[in-house]
This record gives structure tokens, C-alpha cells and sequence, in this order.
């Protein structure tokens, strides 16, 4: 295949997964989807390889979803599946690490050919259970847990399924909205891939895909082979609710001969009894778009630039919970991720990699009902800290690598929920000294409007150990987590009263250089 003809049906698919993504936020009921595009979609070849994923979206959900399509499909007989059947699954070992994402994957035909699925995977309002947080004591504890099914089978809704999600959550029209959008956003990619056959005369996109996992797979490798083989290591710390302190190590070993990279993540903290653990798809997710980021940025992510890299995980490790491990709060763990590697890269490509950031997004949840006594169960919305700085520029603030996920605006969440907020500013001078200096965190305050109590989930991390400079850039400043002015750090589900105010103040991030 040329290099004109391949650029043309290249923009054309990346056309088709944006045009999906779109359709999927446009039409999404919940702001964490329509508001922050907390999301994922991607489009596969018949083999159930990822050819191409929309831009918007994070890392934990993208790269999970190029494994899920393949867990989906292992479950079932692809021979049986037919024009109109829509699978679903919110197993966190089979897709993105937790109940509250659940993954759809719509077959795509040409007349009766299978000849590729649109996947989708989003971060749902509710999905029973305990809720955003950290606080079930097993899996069990954290919501529906919904095997691989047919959400629909021929265009025929499964009633069953959709009632027992109905029964199971505290907002079922959110959630099975949200559902619709994921399902709607399949169809679209479905019909514009065959227009895409039509217009250029394939049957199939067999060929494209081959071509392009084939060269995306070369040039990841080649990037590989640019760098020093050896060893290279790398650990980070944090705190998080409860006041654990996880600690992950890595040792990233280059073979530039195969141009492949293993990252090892022996001597990190074992299980954890909250549920903050991390399924492997999680971990290497993460893990994957710290190397992609810094190796080779302008890479197409697909299954060809995910290939070379792999994943040694010991059997006890935070990083690859095992059932019936809890898990609810993944991100908590999994978004720190990249910073032992970063460190571990740091020492062959120094010139390319951040500084520690503030880690993960400080999530929040209220739940409760409003002065005229309607329950209301808010969608997860997030607060991020400051990024790390570069060797070559600040580190951003307010912005948390590696995730992609987006602030919902107070207006929409004031709009939507009875909260409303005191402050919401950045907290200057929190970002770590150096060359480069690292990005400020933000102040963020809020009460509720409800006149009765109401709870509140919500899972603060680095509020006691810093974000670390690289290359002798100073720390960033922890974090803080009030309710009425005073430090809390048992952030299990609590019960709040109608006056008080919290307050969070992100971290920020470290920074780089002397």
C-alpha cells in the first residue's frame, strides 16, 4: 500500500472513532461523560485487533479497551454473532479495572461479513453497591457485576439485562441513558465504516489494518532500538486514605536488539485491604502510555505501538489484584503508574521525561436528597493537582498526567446537583522549585444545598508525601483535606451535615533541575 493511499484511509478512520467519540458525549445523560470525556472508543479489525481510537479520552480507559475487545470475544463463539448484537461487560478484569466502567463492543457487517466491532468504554453514574471510594472490605461490596452478555441480540434489547440494571442502581435513567449513548455511538462507526468500503472498493479493512498495526509495531520498535539496552530503575511513593503509604518499583529493561521493553514491577507494595488494588489491563494501560508519551509521542496508539512493550507482575502486588480483591478506586494506584518508569527512563532519555506530578485525580461523589426530598447520586467528578515539570518548560497546573479526564465546570455540577462552591482557584506556589518549575495544584470548596445530611465519597492521595523533583528540582507541596477546617484522613464513606463545608487543596507537582 502507498504512502498517499494509506494517509487517506488513515484520516478516514480516525474521521470515523472522533465522529464516534462525539456522538458519544453529545448524546451521553452524566457530565463525567459529556462534560469531562471520561471515556474511551476504538475501532478493531475482524481479528479484534485496535486499529485506531478517538483523541479524546484517557489512557486507563483506551489501553484497556485494546485488551477488552479480545477478553469479550474469548468468552463467546464469534461464529454465532449476527448483524444487530451488542456485547456488554463491566468485568474488571476483563476491561477497565472497575464496575462504574462498562465496556460495549458492537460487531460491524458488511451485508452478512463480519468485518470489525466499534467499542466504547465509559465511566457510569452508578453502578450499585458501595460507590466511588475505597471502603468495601471485597468486590462483592462495590456494585452489579455484569458477565459478558448480549445487551442486544439482532437490534432486540435484552429486557432481562436492562431490568436487572434498572433494579440495581440509583440512577437508572443516567445509566441506561449513558448505555444508549454507547450503543448509538457503535451504529454511527458501524455506518461509516461501510460508507468507507464503498467510497475506496474494499470489502473488508483486513488489508488497512494489517498495514497499519504492521508499520505503527516497526516504528515503536525502532524507537526502542534507539535507546542505550540495559536495565534502568525507578520507585515512587504516596499516601493514600487510611493512611497507607504505597511505594511502586519498577526496573525497565531495554532490548534494543528486539526493540522491546519489559517493565518489571517486583518489590512493589503487596495487596491492599481497600479497594485500591489494580487489575493487570489497569496497570499495563498506564504503563504502556508512560513509555508511548516518551518514546515515540506522535505514535498512532493502537495494537501494533502496544506490542513491543510488556508487563512482568509478581503474583502479590497492588498492581495485579487478584480476585476477590476490591478494586473500586484503581485509579488511586493505577495513575501513579508511570512515575517509577518515567524515573527508570529518566536515566537513557533525561531530556523527554516529567517530573513527578500530584498523581491521581481527587475524586469526589455526594449522594443525598435535595430540599424538596428528591434523591439525587452525582456522576464521579475530579480535581487535579500539578504536573510535573519538564526538562525544557513548567509543568502545567491544574493538569494531572497521565490522566486525560477533564474538570466538570461548576456551573454544570451547581446546575445539576444541590452543591454549591465556596472557591475554586489555584494554589500558587505550590509546585515544586527548580530550572523548570513544577505546576500549582488548586483550592476547591464546597456545601451542600440540601437542609438534611447527606454522604460524601471522595479519595484524596500525597497529602502527606510530596511529589519529588528530577534532576535536583525541589518537591511540590502535599495536599490537604478539610471538612469545616479541620484534617481528615479517614475518607471512607462519611456522613455529612447540611452546613458543612469541605475543602481540598491539590498538590503540586515537582519540579526539574537545579
Amino acid at each position: 500500500m502507498d504512502g498517499v493511499e494509506l494517509q487517506i484511509l488513515w484520516s478516514n478512520l480516525i474521521g470515523i472513532v472522533s465522529e464516534q467519540a462525539r456522538a458519544l458525549q453529545r448524546i451521553a445523560f452524566s457530565p463525567i461523560v459529556r462534560e469531562a470525556g471520561d471515556l474511551a472508543n476504538g475501532l478493531f479489525d475482524e481479528r479484534a485487533r485496535m486499529v485506531a481510537q478517538a483523541v479524546t479520552g484517557t489512557p486507563g480507559h483506551i489501553n484497556s479497551l485494546a485488551a477488552a475487545a479480545r477478553n469479550l470475544l474469548g468468552e463467546i463463539d464469534v461464529a454465532d454473532l449476527q448483524p444487530g448484537d451488542v456485547l456488554i461487560t463491566n468485568d474488571p478484569w476483563m476491561s477497565a479495572g472497575h464496575f462504574f466502567d462498562i465496556t460495549v463492543l458492537s460487531p460491524i457487517f458488511r451485508g452478512e461479513r463480519l468485518i470489525g466491532y466499534a467499542g466504547s468504554t465509559i465511566h457510569h453514574t452508578d453502578i450499585g453497591g458501595y460507590g466511588i471510594g475505597s471502603g468495601a472490605r471485597d468486590i462483592h461490596e462495590e456494585g452489579l457485576w455484569i458477565p459478558v452478555l448480549k445487551l442486544y441480540e439482532a437490534g432486540v434489547p435484552n429486557h432481562t439485562l436492562f431490568e436487572v440494571i434498572k433494579r440495581n442502581t440509583r440512577e437508572p435513567k443516567a445509566v441506561l441513558g449513558d448505555l444508549g449513548a454507547q450503543v448509538s455511538s457503535g451504529m454511527i462507526a458501524s455506518e461509516r465504516l461501510n460508507a468507507l468500503c464503498d467510497r475506496y472498493g474494499l470489502d473488508d479493512i483486513s488489508a488497512l489494518s494489517d498495514e497499519i498495526i504492521a508499520r505503527s509495531e516497526a516504528a515503536m520498535r525502532d524507537s526502542i532500538r534507539q535507546l542505550a539496552a540495559g536495565t534502568y530503575r525507578g520507585s515512587t511513593a504516596f499516601d493514600v486514605p487510611g493512611g497507607q503509604t504505597i511505594e511502586l518499583k519498577t526496573a525497565v529493561t531495554v532490548d534494543a536488539e528486539a526493540g522491546e521493553i519489559t517493565i518489571d514491577f517486583a518489590g512493589s507494595s503487596g495487596p491492599s485491604p481497600s479497594g485500591i488494588n489494580v487489575v493487570p489491563a489497569y496497570s499495563h494501560a498506564y504503563a504502556t502510555f508512560a513509555v508511548l508519551s516518551t518514546l515515540c509521542p506522535e505514535l498512532p496508539n493502537n495494537a501494533g505501538s502496544l506490542a513491543p512493550i510488556r508487563l512482568a507482575l509478581p503474583e502479590s502486588c497492588i498492581v495485579n489484584a487478584r480476585y476477590p480483591s476490591p478494586v473500586n478506586a484503581r485509579h488511586v494506584v493505577g495513575m501513579y503508574v508511570p512515575f517509577p518508569i518515567l524515573k527508570a527512563l529518566a536515566q537513557v532519555v533525561p531530556d523527554r521525561v516529567v517530573a513527578e506530578g500530584s498523581g491521581a485525580v481527587w475524586t469526589v461523589q455526594v449522594q443525598g436528597r435535595d430540599a424538596e426530598g428528591r434523591p439525587f447520586t452525582s456522576s464521579m467528578f475530579n480535581y487535579s493537582g500539578g504536573m510535573g515539570a519538564r526538562a525544557g518548560k513548567p509543568g502545567l497546573s491544574a493538569i494531572c498526567y497521565p490522566t486525560g479526564v477533564s474538570a466538570v465546570p461548576v456551573e454544570v455540577l451547581e446546575a445539576s446537583y444541590p452543591i454549591a462552591f465556596t472557591c475554586k482557584e489555584l494554589e500558587r506556589g505550590t509546585g515544586g522549585h527548580g530550572r523548570q518549575p513544577g505546576g500549582d495544584g488548586q483550592r476547591i470548596g464546597y456545601r451542600m444545598r440540601t437542609g438534611s445530611p447527606w454522604l460524601l465519597n471522595t479519595i484524596p492521595s500525597r497529602v502527606t508525601t510530596a511529589a519529588e523533583g528530577l534532576a535536583g528540582g525541589g518537591a511540590g507541596a502535599p495536599g490537604r483535606f478539610e471538612i469545616n477546617g479541620k484534617a481528615v484522613s479517614d475518607t471512607r464513606k462519611m456522613e455529612m451535615q447540611p452546613d458543612d463545608e469541605v475543602l481540598m487543596v491539590t498538590p503540586g507537582g515537582g519540579g526539574f533541575g537545579a
